[in-house]
């Protein structure tokens, strides 16, 4: 039954954003069915007072969203393994509707192949999907549900048992990228990703480009996703293709110039352990749309 399935929620936060925070808090508090455990990371920073019965820790510094996420899995004993799955929820969004645990719970019980599940991210003032928070190619219509190759890091939920044999989040990566990390893993290891559009978290509209090393972080860990992940013939064609369409996208030269730097940085900084998915892998990335060379 689904009810015997059980949820735990991770949300790091940097502790400026306490009214959000609560407020995301309670919405997940507001989960018809049984209760969703809570955990919250102080990444580097104390936290403001929080409802009793959260489950808490505060870090000296700031690991990135990949490690601070790492260690909320853990708050869930290890790899998370006293819960069923584990959500990722940014600490300015929200659960507008009071059924997304219900169907998360439904998700999973139905299908024991489904390892993760991301979220639609919708502006709570206008309703509307940015297109860059649909994960896959064909991304014009974010009603339509699909299995899918990669998942939204801050509205997801992951299953508990995908992290012994995939393992957790890179977090070497700090920020950009963590997610299509994990689930090219945990696709290597048979587990399936749906996007639901029926499992909505409010999040209001931004830019990432807004975070300051965005455009480094992203080029680095382009690099370190295919030095881990593929096989090494795949591992210039991506790379190649990713390098041509940043060019052709035309980035201010401040822009360019960081991500040229981090292009550099990801071949010269250590990436981590590398573990090349199967070619069985890359012709299911293939055959859902997403080949490992864009």
């Amino acid at each position: 039954m689904s009810d015997d399935f059980r949820l735990g929620a991770v949300i790091i936060t940097m502790g400026n954003r306490p009214a959000e925070l609560n407020a995301l808090i309670e919405s997940v508090r507001a989960q018809q069915g049984p209760p969703v455990e809570l955990a919250v990371v102080g990444n580097g920073a104390p936290l403001p007072p929080l409802p009793a019965g959260v489950r808490t820790v505060e870090l000296p510094e700031n690991l990135g969203i990949p490690g601070g996420r790492n260690v909320g899995i853990e708050l869930f004993g290890p790899d998370g393994r006293d819960v069923d799955a584990v959500l990722f929820l940014d600490d300015d969004g929200s659960l507008p509707n009071t059924d997304s645990a219900e169907l998360l719970r439904k998700a999973f019980t139905a299908d024991p192949s489904l390892g993760i599940v991301s979220f639609r991210i919708a502006d709570p003032e206008t309703g509307t999907t940015q297109r860059r928070h649909v994960p896959r190619l064909r991304a014009s219509d974010p009603m339509r549900g699909s299995r899918v190759t990669t998942f939204l890091g801050g509205a997801s939920a992951v299953r508990s048992a995908v992290f012994p044999q995939a393992g957790q989040l890179p977090a070497e990566f700090f920020y950009a990228h963590e997610e299509t990390d994990l689930a090219w893993r945990a696709l290597d290891a048979g587990w399936s990703i749906d996007y639901r559009p029926d499992v909505v978290l409010y999040h209001p509209a931004t830019s990432p480009a807004r975070h300051a090393a965005y455009f480094h972080n992203v080029a680095r860990n382009r690099v370190w996703l295919a030095r881990r992940n593929l096989p090494v013939l795949l591992v210039p064609l991506y790379l190649g293709t990713w390098f041509l369409l940043t060019v052709a996208r035309r980035p201010s030269g401040s822009a360019l110039k960081a991500w040229l730097g981090g292009f550099r940085a990801g071949w010269s900084e250590p990436c981590g352990p590398r573990r090349p998915m199967k070619w069985s892998t890359v012709w299911r990335l293939t055959r859902l749309g997403r080949p490992p060379i864009i």
